[in-house]
């Protein structure tokens, strides 16, 4: 077997691993690739031919895994999609989303440059990276495969989805292979969730493998223990919203975070632990996401489920509004009653969140909340670093709302949790670690911690193979 890392190699997004099996090409993940020296165009200039690979392996549905397959079917890539059921209906939604933002960026380009070729001649405006059409044959694609059932790919090689929690549908990917005669077995982490996360279920420890290419984008931190994830919210909204009379902005992935936090702010204020604080979703693609973790209330939790059984829908409380149009997005804006925003993109790249920033960044009376991880190079990252001055919207504007930090709602498995998903294994059974997925000094305090533990470990460069 060849292991080839293309993405995501010392970095956070764009994951992207070859694994070759004699002539036969497996891509796990396909992810977009937006640190910051990287356009968007770059991400169509593949390391290897499209048309070579024989099937495509999704962990699970969030664009820095996902975000990259319409081009890969673009340039020519003609198999199967495997993935489990949640995660083709989550990856629709977001590669939708995609080319909205793709357009939108085309649209308000005037001719900054020569982006890209186009029948013989160069566009003055950037072009979608890929259009509706490209998404809707990449769903064409998808071949849904439950947790825990093993799926013969070929005679020689099996796939098994191992659950991961993280988001809805998240999986790990474990093949075992007979290569040359010889049994050999391999898993890619995907992202690894946290136990006791709201709506998820605990991740589960994966089965005993030869080789392990796994996630550290919280090598080295820690996540806080002292309080739960409702006693962060409470003292937070308290201070914003009840003791200031002020507004509580909350950028949030609308797919998976949203469903989580909403749930969260539904156990406060449904058992009164709350005055009532209006709460507004603004964003329609976390509506849509809802309705798919509706259709797959099977996959939640216990908490949650039961939750259901004695109160109702986890999604659905009183003072809680789901924002649909853009117009009454707007009109947010002149709610002046204390009241909690809950807004999309997370890092802050995009989407409504950013008329909310816009309007509010400079309002004293104006908390921002960060519930997640920011890449380098995005305005969250800015802004959580401390600038007192940031471009939102062609503007440069002070910053003088209060910026705050939780990890409460990090969907992501801590140091421990990632030391504990490899030793569940063991050094005796485990001939090497890949780690990627994360900032070369996350990986670097993660692999010191493994190699005490006796394991080898590697931290690949972008593009270098390794024969396994």
């Amino acid at each position: 077997m060849k292991l080839t890392i293309h993405g995501a190699a010392r970095q956070v997004t764009g994951s992207m691993h070859l694994l070759e099996v004699g002539q036969y090409k497996i891509l796990v993940d396909c992810g977009l690739d937006y640190e910051k020296d990287r356009s968007i165009l770059s991400n169509e200039n593949f390391p290897f031919n499209p048309e070579d690979i024989d099937v495509v392996v999704l962990t699970h549905a969030h664009i820095d895994h996902s975000g990259n397959l319409p081009t890969l079917i673009r340039l020519g890539f003609e198999g199967q999609i495997l993935c489990t059921p949640p995660t083709a209906d989550l990856t629709e939604l977001l590669l939708l989303d995609s080319v909205n933002i793709f357009m939108k960026k085309a649209a308000g380009n005037n001719g900054g440059g020569r982006h890209r070729r186009g029948k013989g001649r160069f566009n003055s405006h950037a072009q979608p990276l890929y259009m509706q059409k490209h998404v809707m044959d990449t769903v064409e694609r998808f071949v849904t495969i439950g947790f825990n059932k093993p799926f013969r790919i070929t005679g020689d090689i099996e796939l098994t989805f191992v659950p991961v929690g993280h988001l809805l549908g998240a999986a790990a990917a474990v093949f075992n292979v007979t290569d040359k005669g010889e049994e050999k077995s391999i898993a890619f982490t995907g992202d690894i969730g946290r136990k006791n996360y709201p709506v998820l279920n605990d991740p589960q420890f994966l089965p005993p493998v030869d080789y392990l290419v796994s996630e550290s984008t919280y090598g080295g931190r820690y996540h806080s223990k002292d309080k739960t994830v409702e006693q962060t919210l409470i003292d937070i909204i308290d201070k914003a919203c009840i003791k200031e009379q002020g507004r509580l902005i909350i950028p949030a992935f609308s797919i998976g975070r949203t469903q989580s936090l909403v749930y969260s702010l539904n156990k406060i204020f449904s058992t009164g632990l709350l005055p009532p604080v209006k709460v507004f979703v603004d964003s329609p693609m976390a509506t849509q996401a809802t309705e798919v973790f509706r259709k797959f209330h099977n996959h939640v939790n216990k908490e949650a489920q039961d939750f259901y059984q004695k109160r109702g829908d986890e999604f659905e409380f009183d003072n809680l509004t789901y924002v649909e149009t853009l117009k009454d997005s707007r009109q947010i804006s002149n709610y002046w009653e204390p009241c909690i925003i809950i807004s999309s993109a997370g890092m802050l790249e995009g989407g409504r969140i950013q008329d909310h920033l816009f309007y509010n960044i400079q309002n004293y009376y104006a908390t921002i909340l960060f519930i997640g991880y920011c890449a380098k190079g995005t305005l969250g990252h800015r802004l959580l670093r401390g600038d007192s001055i940031v471009h939102i919207k062609d503007r440069e504007l002070a910053v003088y709302a209060t910026i705050k930090q939780t990890d409460v709602l990090s969907a992501h498995g801590d140091h421990n949790d990632l030391m504990d998903n490899v030793k569940a294994i063991g050094p005796d059974k485990l001939k090497h670690v890949f780690l990627v997925h994360g900032e070369s000094e996350s990986m670097q305090l993660l692999a010191n911690d493994l190699e005490k533990e006796g394991y080898g470990v590697t931290m690949p460069e972008k593009g270098v193979s390794y024969i396994i």
